[in-house]
C-alpha cells in the first residue's frame, strides 16, 4: 500500500491539486477498489468533502456508467476515475467537465501501473506537449508511416489538437492518467495502419505480430484480427458505421516511458510512439457517438505536418 499511497499522493496533489474547500469524487469499480481506496485516503485527508463511489465493472471502454456514478461525477469539483473500463469518453465525462470539474480518468488501471506511472515528471510532459502541438497545430494534413508498413494521412484543418498533460488545474479540464500525449479527433482518413505495439484485447503484440487496418474517407473498412472485428461489427449493430469511425490521432509525450508494456493507458503515452483509435470520438471534439474506443499503438512512426517530418520525443529528452 505504501507504493500506491505514494502514487495516490502525486494524482491527488500535483496532478489536481485538490484544494481543502473542493468535493473530490474517486469513481472506481470492483477490480480497481484498491487503487480507489489509496486516492480517497489522500483526497479525505486534504478536504472533508470526498467521496467513493464504486459499481460493477463495464461492459466495454467507453459505456456509460450507472447514472448515480454519472451524477457524483457532474457535483463534484475534482473526478479520478480508476476504473477496468474506460469512462474518458462518455457523456458521463464530459458532462461533469461540462459542470467545471477538474477530471482525470484512469481506464483500465493496474497497480503497477499506477505505481510506475505516476513517477514522471508532469511538467516535463508538459513542455513536450507544447512542443509537438507547436508543429502540428496550423497543419491541414498529417501524414503518418512506419516500417512495419503504416502509410495513412489525416485531414484535419477543421479540428482543434488537445494536450493530455496529467495537470489539471482548471475548471473543466480533463487528462488520463498516467499522461502524456497530443491528440486530435481528424475529420477524415485515408490509407492503411499496421499497429506492432499494444492493443486491446491482446496487449502487447508478439514481435511478429501486426494488426492491418485499411482506411477510406474516415472510415475502417477492413481490419485483419478477428477478435477486433467482431468487437467493432458487435458495436455496429447498434450504431452503424459509427462504429468503424476513424476516432484519434494520437502522440505520445511521456519520456519517462522507456518500453512498452502491453497497457494502452501507459503505452499510448509513450515517448515517439503514435496512437490511432477506433470510435468513438464526441468526447475530444469530434462528433461521432459510438460505445467503443479502441487504441492501437504504433511504434517508431514518422509524422509530417504539410509534408514535413516533426520532431518525436523519445526517452532520450528525458
Amino acid at each position: 500500500m505504501a507504493a500506491l499511497r505514494a502514487a495516490a499522493e502525486t494524482a491527488v496533489r500535483q496532478c489536481l491539486a485538490l484544494d481543502t474547500a473542493e468535493s473530490c469524487a474517486i469513481v472506481t469499480d470492483d477490480k480497481r477498489e484498491r487503487i480507489g481506496e489509496a486516492l480517497y485516503e489522500v483526497a479525505a485527508e486534504i478536504t472533508d468533502d470526498a467521496v467513493i463511489v464504486r459499481y460493477p465493472p463495464g461492459d466495454t471502454h467507453g459505456s456509460e456508467p450507472p447514472e448515480p456514478v454519472a451524477a457524483a461525477m457532474a457535483g463534484a469539483d475534482v473526478v479520478l476515475a480508476p476504473t477496468t473500463k474506460s469512462l474518458s469518453h462518455t457523456r458521463a465525462r464530459t458532462e461533469a467537465n461540462e459542470a467545471g470539474a477538474r477530471v482525470a480518468t484512469l481506464p483500465g488501471i493496474t497497480e503497477d501501473v499506477f505505481t510506475t506511472g505516476l513517477e514522471a515528471d508532469y511538467e516535463s510532459i508538459a513542455a513536450h506537449c507544447e512542443s509537438v502541438r507547436e508543429q502540428v497545430a496550423d497543419a491541414d494534413e498529417i501524414r503518418v508511416t512506419t516500417e512495419a508498413g503504416t502509410d495513412i494521412t489525416f485531414g484535419v484543418a477543421g479540428r482543434r489538437w488537445l494536450s493530455d498533460t496529467g495537470i489539471v488545474h482548471e475548471p473543466g479540464e480533463m487528462s488520463n492518467l498516467p499522461a502524456g500525449e497530443v491528440f486530435i479527433s481528424p475529420e477524415t482518413a485515408d490509407g492503411t495502419f499496421v499497429v506492432d505495439g499494444t492493443m486491446r484485447p491482446h496487449g502487447l503484440l508478439e514481435a511478429d505480430q501486426r494488426l492491418t487496418f485499411e482506411v477510406e474517407d474516415g472510415l475502417v473498412t477492413r481490419i485483419s484480427d478477428d477478435e477486433i472485428r467482431e468487437t467493432v461489427a458487435g458495436a455496429a449493430e447498434d450504431v452503424g458505421d459509427a462504429a468503424y469511425n476513424l476516432a484519434e490521432l494520437g502522440i505520445g509525450t511521456n519520456v519517462a516511458v522507456t518500453e512498452l508494456v502491453g497497457s494502452v493507458l501507459l503505452d499510448e503515452k509513450a515517448g515517439g510512439t503514435v496512437h490511432i483509435a477506433i470510435g468513438d470520438d464526441a468526447g475530444i471534439g469530434g462528433d461521432t457517438d459510438a460505445p467503443i474506443h479502441l487504441d492501437g499503438i504504433l511504434r517508431e512512426p514518422t509524422v509530417y505536418a504539410d509534408g514535413e517530418p516533426i520532431d518525436l520525443p523519445t526517452p532520450t529528452d528525458a
